[in-house]
């Protein structure tokens, strides 16, 4: 199967609004905005994740507690902080649903290549971790740079990756809170975003991995679509 730039990444998020949407960028005279949506986990946790939608996309319904669905991609970009450049991340909302066509409201299938040597540890309690940066190519020559982690038998599989080799991988994104050491010595938390990997494989060898079927969701009707694909 032939995985194009538009099958590359794909994202389905449908939870409620949390925050207000704030002004972001203009491109071409289009702009866009960003707030938060909070995604509950079967387990009773939840992600709140940046959205990034596009003012056609946008209508009077958007407001904190209401429900957003949606189509798009998890895409990168760099933003300068204190005279650094950080990697920020965002679901960049590509279509509107107007009806959840999944009982997973959180689901992110990638194919791209390793672009950083993967990190192998295992936790106190002897649970194995791998963590990844994969670059996911799109349109415009630009590519996405996304953090994932793997556990288990997956993270052993990706341990023995090089930099170079090309990926696809499900799973769904997910938001942690962590604490960063300050010049102060104080303490500040900070949110990460990834991809919490449930399945992987090698892009040469994932014909039992098929996107069509992972992605069946995306075929449904009643979308609202944007044109629009910078950031």
């Amino acid at each position: 199967m032939n995985v194009n730039s538009e099958q590359n990444n794909k994202v389905y998020l449908c939870g409620t609004i949390v925050s207000k949407a704030e002004f972001s960028h203009e491109v071409f005279g289009e702009g866009f905005y960003e707030f938060f949506v909070r995604v509950n986990r079967l387990s009773g946790q939840a992600d709140t994740l940046p959205v990034t939608i596009s003012e056609r996309l946008m209508t009077p319904e958007m407001q904190v507690g209401q429900t957003l669905c949606a189509l798009g991609q998890f895409r990168s970009y760099n933003k300068l902080e204190g005279g650094r450049s950080r990697l920020m991340l965002t679901v960049f909302v590509r279509e509107v649903l107007s009806q959840a066509p999944s009982a997973n409201p959180n689901s992110v299938v990638l194919s791209g290549y390793i672009c950083k040597p993967p990190v192998y540890r295992t936790t106190p309690f002897n649970r194995e971790i791998a963590d990844l940066l994969i670059a996911v190519n799109r349109s415009y020559n630009k590519s996405d740079y996304i953090p994932a982690i793997a556990w288990g038998r997956n993270a052993r599989f990706v341990s023995k990756m090089e930099v170079g080799d090309r990926v696809v991988l499900s799973g769904r994104i997910q938001s942690r809170e962590y604490q960063k050491k300050q010049a102060d010595e104080s303490f500040v938390t900070m949110t990460a975003y990834e991809v919490s990997i449930s399945k992987l494989a090698l892009y040469d060898e994932f014909s039992p991995f098929d996107i069509d079927e992972e992605f069946a969701l995306f075929t449904r009707p009643h979308a609202e679509h944007s044109h629009a694909d910078k950031l």
